[in-house]
């Protein structure tokens, strides 16, 4: 299928230039029921994805024009980090990751180095050592949110543990690991199922309950949280060399694979009620067939699991590729259609999202060229 990758690649490359043209210096986020992107001046968390789009096409291709605004989109993150524009959430490892870390893996640019030292500095001032966890969001000591993790978090634990591997400082290390061993723990259920999200005692670390912000349910499995629970604790297994880790991103990727409908992508939530109606999540499919692959690259080759999640992988993006891909349509600002951000909260539940376009190119590219993204050192 590697003429389907190389396809689907140059055509998303074909939408980013347009959409530098379109876009200047502003950062996409998500579509609002039409067919343009929102904009913003580096202020969501997801605005990372944007460079982490350009530096994939970036080494795609030879034409600079991708690493210019590459370049461009970290230096508008050095001055996000000195003039500290909304960092009162845990995902500064999306931000960071693909932007200024991207640059020092493709490129060791120095300043792209320290710029994202400083961003683990900043996503360490999150830790909560009484209750051994990564405050999600909010201030410490906020009344619903002062002992809350979600599973997203666990995509930005690899900024820790990539800046522990840089400077020798256990400090981080030790922070991503007991919180990545307290999601294991409480976010994992017992049937491969995730929460989204868990509430603990902010003074003791007391496990409280399960909930959901986006699912369906409280009890239900949001796929998109599925997906980030696959991606992660693969990424974590990868620097911690945790037989245990990895055992549980397969067993996440298990229930995702064996919950899907057939053409192989994810509705918005495996419990939701599914008719001809219910929204899919495109982004969903996209982050686990990154993560299923990251899976069976750690996997050795007589694994059969290995060739199970290769296989799942592959039919997950190349579904997405024929049937949810903007391929051919020149006025398209997304990769991806049907993308949902809330369909709970009614915000844009199906349209582009920009991390959804990230992942779906970079499991592109693995495929294709074996280029893991932005998380960890090549």
């Amino acid at each position: 299928m590697t003429g389907m990758w190389k396809k689907a690649i140059e055509d998303a490359l074909g939408v980013t230039k347009r959409n530098i043209s379109r876009f200047g210096d502003r950062f996409p986020h998500v579509s609002a029921g039409d067919e343009h992107y929102t904009l913003n001046d580096n202020t969501e968390w997801t605005a990372g994805f944007w460079s982490g789009i350009l530096w994939l096409c970036s080494e795609y291709s030879d034409d600079p024009v991708y690493r210019g605004q590459a370049v461009k989109t970290v230096q508008n993150f050095r001055r996000r980090m000195d003039h500290k524009i909304i960092f009162d959430h845990h995902d500064i490892g999306f931000m960071y990751s693909l932007s200024s870390k991207a640059q020092w893996i493709i490129e060791k640019d120095a300043a792209a180095r320290q710029l994202t030292l400083e961003a683990a500095d900043m996503l360490m001032k999150r830790w909560r050592e009484e209750a051994g966890l990564i405050q999600a969001w909010g201030p410490e000591g906020d009344p619903v949110n002062g002992g809350r993790i979600i599973i997203d978090c666990l995509l930005n634990l690899p900024l820790l543990l990539w800046a522990s591997e840089q400077t020798g400082d256990i400090r981080y290390r030790r922070a991503a690991e007991l919180h990545a061993r307290k999601a294991r723990r409480f976010l994992v259920r017992g049937d491969d199922s995730s929460y989204h999200t868990f509430y603990f005692d902010p003074a003791t670390g007391e496990a409280i309950r399960g909930g959901t912000h986006q699912g369906y349910s409280d009890g239900s499995t949001w796929t998109r949280g599925q997906a980030w629970g696959i991606y992660g604790f693969a990424l974590i297994s990868r620097y911690l060399q945790s037989p245990e880790m990895l055992e549980t991103a397969q067993r996440l990727g298990r229930y995702f694979i064996a919950h899907l409908p057939e053409d192989q992508v994810a509705y918005w939530d495996f419990d939701a009620p599914q008719g001809p109606d219910t929204k899919r999540d495109s982004s969903a499919s996209a982050i686990a067939a990154c993560g299923l692959l990251e899976i069976a690259s750690q996997l050795d080759a007589d694994d059969p699991e290995r060739q199970f999640f290769l296989d799942a992988a592959e039919a997950s993006v190349k579904s997405l590729a024929e049937h949810y891909s903007t391929q051919g349509a020149e006025e398209a600002e997304g990769l991806l259609k049907h993308g949902s951000y809330s369909v709970r909260g009614g915000d844009s539940p199906d349209d582009y999202t920009i991390w959804g376009d990230y992942y779906y190119l970079e499991a592109l590219m693995r495929l294709e060229r074996g280029i893991p993204g932005y998380w960890y050192e090549r």
